[in-house]
């Protein structure tokens, strides 16, 4: 839904109608993830994808017909591998797309919406998918941590044990559709809820402002991730060396990171990347991160005899073989990569890895499925 927001918010503001086309969840190898987004126009013109081309003819169609009737409709598309080509879902997946017609009347929240993810403000919004009441399908609720919950779901109960649950998916950056008995009971049955989380941007730290560094920025600001390049040195950490990180920050590494992670801005999606390798840069620095309980990935650069020397070293310090296990060294994926772009390559291969429990080999020569499960 984040890379349609802006063309729905203008027909929105216009007073039009627009049939939009989320999918809400996901099975086996279907190829756009849950949150992925399409809308239809008062015009009949189409925006973003629900799944790189496989059904979206049959999902406009759809969504034609929701603009005019205004009934919302939760479809399924993909059934098996053998017959995945007559549905029209070449992948052999299976994806649930939720269309409902949205305007200032279905959806009067929606200015309220965009303007906590342009402000980077963590919002989640969840609505009803599947109900045994008719009436009850396209309710939502915005939720905002420490705020009110905006609109309602039916009732309190609803309200309070969705509310509950989206804060705990929008903590870890996740969409995902959550299932409740018809008057929000936990154990129940017969609701479903589809929970977009608009978290902001992913952290990517960047110790050491050196060429490899510049690459690095590169491919975490394309993956999505708000990138920081930290090094002590004034002379290197400058803006016009990294124009790909958001940020560009002179400080001693390891008084940078503690700095950060007192005041909660690392968390278990936060990505950090060590390219010093300078003991007098590493070992602070490592330290702290190790000893963090977050970090999605921990990874540090250097030859063989470094990684020896920089474990001997954190030994030394007192970590912990558990602590030092967490730590990536030398980083990336072997890739053979030589430039400092096949570096960053392999590097956001290894994350990405990480991220989603990949093996880092050749697709060719495994079995079994491609894309794995949340």
């Amino acid at each position: 839904m984040s890379d349609v927001l802006g063309e729905l918010l203008a027909w929105w503001r216009a007073g039009e109608s627009v049939a939009m086309c989320t999918v809400v969840a996901t099975f086996r190898s279907a190829p756009r993830p849950p949150g992925a987004s399409m809308l239809v126009g008062p015009d009949g013109s189409v925006v973003g994808s629900v799944s790189g081309g496989c059904v979206e003819g049959a999902v406009v169609e759809l969504g034609g017909q929701v603009l005019q009737d205004g009934v919302p409709v939760l479809e399924r598309y993909g059934v098996t591998d053998d017959d995945a080509f007559a549905v029209g879902l070449t992948c052999g997946g299976i994806l649930d797309v939720y269309v409902e017609k949205v305007d200032r009347t279905t959806f009067p929240e929606f200015e309220d919406l965009v303007g906590e993810v342009e402000a980077g403000r963590p919002v989640a919004v969840a609505t009803v998918v599947a109900h045994p009441d008719p009436a009850a399908l396209g309710r939502r609720v915005l939720v905002r941590p420490g705020a009110a919950v905006t609109g309602s779901l039916g009732n309190d109960r609803m309200d309070r044990a969705v509310a509950d649950d989206a804060l705990g998916l929008l903590a870890a950056g996740t969409s995902e559709t959550l299932g409740y008995g018809p008057e929000g009971e936990r154990r129940g049955e017969g609701m479903r809820v589809f929970v977009r989380s608009f978290a902001p941007r992913p952290r990517m730290l960047v110790f050491g402002a050196i060429d490899f560094a510049a690459a690095v920025a590169r491919v975490g600001a394309f993956l999505g991730y708000w990138v920081t390049v930290c090094d002590a040195r004034p002379v290197f950490a400058t803006h016009a060396r990294f124009p790909d990180a958001d940020e560009v920050v002179v400080d001693w590494p390891h008084r940078y990171l503690q700095a950060q992670a007192d005041t909660g801005e690392i968390d278990g999606r936060t990505v950090m990347c060590v390219l010093t390798h300078d003991p007098k840069f590493d070992i602070p620095l490592l330290e702290v991160a190790l000893r963090l309980p977050d970090f999605a990935y921990i990874g540090a650069m250097g030859s063989r005899r470094t990684h020896e020397d920089r474990l001997h070293r954190l030994q030394e310090a007192g970590l912990t073989p558990e602590e030092i296990e967490r730590l990536s060294s030398p980083l990336g994926l072997d890739l053979g990569a030589r430039t400092p772009e096949e570096t960053a390559v392999s590097i956001a291969a290894e994350i990405i890895a990480r991220r989603w429990g990949g093996s880092g080999g050749r697709l060719t020569t495994l079995d079994g499925r491609i894309h794995r499960e949340d």
